[in-house]
């Protein structure tokens, strides 16, 4: 066989694999991930305490309940993998100067609420337990009230900072208070009939990845099978 035929072959071949080498589909990019985000909620509290005088933070009373919907309602934006909710939680005082005077003002207190879907499933729980003996034990003061000052008698006392994962999926999520133990001179009970104050939540956050944006429908043919 002439040995110009091979030369021949050989170059239609090497062009044939250059012409499928250059109809390959360019490599597609991964999407872009969404940056995290930091954000106050959107949320509804049926029982405000108040501002505080110094800190200036809204304090939300939680009241013991069964119900998700008649507790402190965080609104969650949608969002890729879990978001993360963090709030600080305290224990609630009914403050007596006479009793701080005579030192018989000593409280200790646990307190424990839940964070709720609104089917009713928990998803996790919180405690604050703290002890209270003089003024000084209190987170702040609320503005609002009749005492020296215009603050309220009662006040958030002990902190914990508390952190929760929110599955995806979640676009709300209640707190809900449980029980509170209270320990006194006078002995130790133990609270948790619906609509009883249990505890106080202040300075929410919320940490999210957004969910990217739905999909636009592709536009199929026609019956006619016109495009």
């Amino acid at each position: 066989m002439p040995r110009a035929f091979f030369v021949l072959a050989a170059i239609a071949t090497a062009a044939l694999a250059g012409a499928q080498t250059t109809r390959r589909s360019p490599v597609r990019k991964p999407p872009a991930v969404a940056a995290l985000q930091k954000i106050v909620p959107d949320l509804n509290c049926p029982t405000p305490l108040g501002v505080g005088v110094k800190t200036k933070l809204a304090f939300c009373e939680i009241l013991a309940g069964r119900d998700p919907a008649t507790g402190m309602l965080i609104r969650i934006p949608a969002h890729a993998g879990p978001a993360t909710l963090t709030f600080d939680l305290h224990n609630l005082h009914l403050y007596s100067e006479e009793q701080v005077k005579a030192r018989r003002a000593f409280a200790r207190y646990t307190a424990t609420i839940g964070v709720l879907t609104m089917d009713n499933t928990l998803i996790s729980r919180a405690v604050v337990q703290s002890e209270f003996r003089t003024a000084a034990d209190f987170v702040d003061r609320v503005s609002g009230g009749a005492g020296p000052g215009g603050v309220k008698a009662v006040a958030p006392t002990g902190v914990d900072s508390i952190t929760v994962a929110i599955p995806e999926g979640e676009d709300r999520v209640s707190l809900l208070g449980e029980k509170v133990t209270v320990e006194t001179r006078d002995g130790t009970a133990t609270y948790s009939q619906p609509g009883r104050p249990i505890a106080v939540v202040s300075n929410v956050m919320l940490e999210y990845r957004p969910a990217p944006p739905p999909k636009a429908p592709q536009r199929g043919r026609g019956r006619s099978g016109r495009p």
